[in-house]
């Protein structure tokens, strides 16, 4: 069951002003201690996919592009700038529709 509190991927129109309305004194003051590479890390591992989430969102570009931007961030965060262009690249491919799932693993094509 998905979080009410949360923005979904489904929206397209989320604006700073619907994200600013899921602010709290609580939240202020606990990101407030958290240092930056450690709130990047933890929005990549809230925006990553969950094994069991996989076959329904590894085709859902607006998923795999957050997911691919939140892990750029912790990279550039974290001084590693050319692993952080890698996953912005896969983003945008996500985004531009020039990259696609492969098949799953799991399910893949029998080599006869």
């Amino acid at each position: 069951m998905a979080d009410s509190t949360q923005p979904s991927f489904t929206s397209s129109t989320t604006s700073l002003a619907t994200v600013s309305a899921f602010k709290s004194p609580h939240a202020d003051r606990v990101v407030g201690e958290l240092s930056s590479a450690k709130l990047a890390q933890v929005l990549a591992e809230r925006l990553a996919i969950a094994p069991s989430d996989w076959h329904r969102l590894k085709s859902n570009r607006n998923a795999r592009a957050a997911e691919q931007t939140a892990t750029a961030l912790v990279y550039l965060l974290n001084n590693q700038p050319e692993e952080a262009l890698a996953r912005l690249q896969q983003a945008g491919g996500w985004l531009d529709r020039s990259i696609a799932a492969p098949p799953c693993p799991t399910h893949g094509s029998r080599m006869d």
